[in-house]
């Protein structure tokens, strides 16, 4: 991500961006392209200045950027924050995988030691 700070910071700023409905649905629009902020505010019924804040927020965690390409602004996804995120999310997700794999053989070796038994 581009926001300055801790990995711990930049993922709680991430985190909390993404808490909230209206961010994560701006975050899905912009994964299709990139928007400028009236093509954002659209399908909401927030004012102009409410989907601004909201943009800055996503801004501030990193997880979009702004250029200019004329008169106009457009918002663009960072690809890289969210495969940081989801990196961050994998590491968990793959400790918790082999947990689970250790105790299905465990309980595999458990099966088979009652099953040889009552032979």
């Amino acid at each position: 991500m581009q926001a300055a700070g801790s990995e711990d910071e930049r993922l709680d700023r991430a985190f909390l961006a993404l808490a909230d409905p209206v961010r994560r649905r701006l975050v899905a629009r912009l994964s299709r392209s990139s928007a400028t902020v009236n093509e954002l505010a659209e399908p909401f019924e927030l004012s102009k200045q409410g989907i601004s804040k909201h943009i800055q927020v996503l801004e501030r965690a990193g997880l979009l950027t702004r250029t200019r390409d004329g008169q106009r602004r457009p918002c663009h996804l960072a690809p890289a924050a969210l495969e940081e995120l989801t990196a961050w999310i994998d590491g968990y997700r793959l400790a918790a995988e082999a947990c689970y794999r250790r105790l299905d053989a465990v309980l595999a070796t458990m099966n088979a030691a009652e099953e040889a038994k009552d032979e």
